[in-house]
């Protein structure tokens, strides 16, 4: 049987503590016709010596330094130079089961589809699980693409590309966008276009791990995640492109469009909302003049509509009353809240 090669991007910026950990879990599997395109992102901690002792150990692992900017240029950095005929991402914090790129690969050959993913748990430092925020299916399946992105859109879907194995040929020549996060949901929309469908496989094979002190589970109010802009941005980008090929799923992507607006206002500190911040005026502005269409859809919760009632009408009053209730972890989407934006998206913000 065709045993294609697979190349895995793993790009590392000052992780000497996991590293390790992340790249014998790749080394381990039970695939064994891969490589390991491990990126050093401009280390200051020693990570950079670290990922030459790794590859030392197996020769499968191809190392590149490069001068600091990003999970998005490293990653693009290693396109480049990958070999596979499908690609697969690990976050160098993360780790993998042993069976998840064979188990990968076997689903694209049994549906005969471009993409596989498989489902993933969210590990804290104490070593306990958190709620999951994608809920892996019960059986291995295929799902067309229209049916994904309104996953997606509802916050049921996994945009991670860490979960998945993609034909290398989908990827666009400029790779990742750079300077922005929620990077991942921007390209996986964008070459939504060349994917029929995909298959989602139930076990739950990469394993998310939050450190203390990551820029995605930082509790300073004055830090401020540009995930929150950046996802609004990606909000109104998939808008347009539901208008020209989904408008079926017009009122799900307004929805989307909604709920990331009421997350950027739910977590924007209280000095920022000024008339001096023209992103927030603008949401302002949106969450107004759309307050009828949004009492409208029937995708959007009571407590959605709420929020958004109160938001139009008097949102810095609304987040100075928010911050006390986020004891009671009071959100707007009443089951998964906001923490489908608890993500390693933002874990990478200061070193872009």
């Amino acid at each position: 049987m065709d045993a294609p090669l697979l190349s895995i991007i793993v790009p590392a910026y000052n992780i000497v503590p996991y590293l390790p950990r992340c790249i014998r879990s790749i080394t381990a599997q039970t695939y064994g016709n891969l490589e390991i395109l491990l990126v050093n992102d401009g280390s200051t901690d020693g990570t950079d010596v670290l990922c030459d002792e790794l590859a030392r150990e197996d020769a499968r692992i191809r190392v590149f330094h490069k001068e600091n900017g990003g999970s998005s240029s490293a990653r693009n950095l290693a396109l480049k130079y990958a070999r596979g005929q499908y690609v697969g991402f690990v976050d160098s914090d993360d780790y993998v089961e042993p069976y998840m790129y064979e188990g990968l690969l076997e689903g694209i050959r049994k549906f005969g589809a471009p993409v596989a993913q498989m489902g993933r748990d969210e590990i804290n430092q104490d070593g306990k699980r958190l709620p999951n925020i994608c809920e892996p299916p019960d059986r291995p399946i295929l799902i067309e693409k229209e049916e994904f992105l309104k996953e997606l859109l509802l916050h049921r879907g996994d945009c991670s590309f860490c979960t998945k194995l993609v034909r290398r040929d989908l990827f666009p020549q400029e790779g990742f966008p750079q300077g922005e996060l929620n990077e991942d949901f921007h390209l996986l929309v964008k070459m939504l276009s060349g994917i029929d469908a995909l298959v989602s496989l139930p076990q739950q094979a990469y394993h998310v791990f939050y450190r203390v002190g990551s820029n995605s589970r930082k509790e300073d109010k004055a830090d401020f995640s540009r995930v929150y802009g950046d996802s609004v941005k990606n909000a109104d980008r998939v808008m347009e492109l539901v208008k020209r090929e989904y408008p079926s799923l017009e009122k799900v992507a307004f929805r989307f469009g909604i709920y990331q607006r009421l997350e950027y206002l739910l977590h924007i500190p209280v000095g920022q909302m000024c008339n001096r911040n023209r992103m927030y005026c603008e949401i302002v502005k949106y969450m107004r003049e759309n307050w009828i269409r949004s009492m409208g859809n029937p995708i959007l919760t009571v407590k959605n509509k709420v929020y958004h009632t109160l938001f139009a009408i008097a949102p810095k009053m609304l987040r100075k009353a928010h911050a006390g209730w986020r004891k009671v972890k009071i959100s707007p989407g009443g089951d998964s809240g906001g923490e489908n934006i608890r993500s390693k998206e933002a874990v990478d913000e200061k070193a872009e």
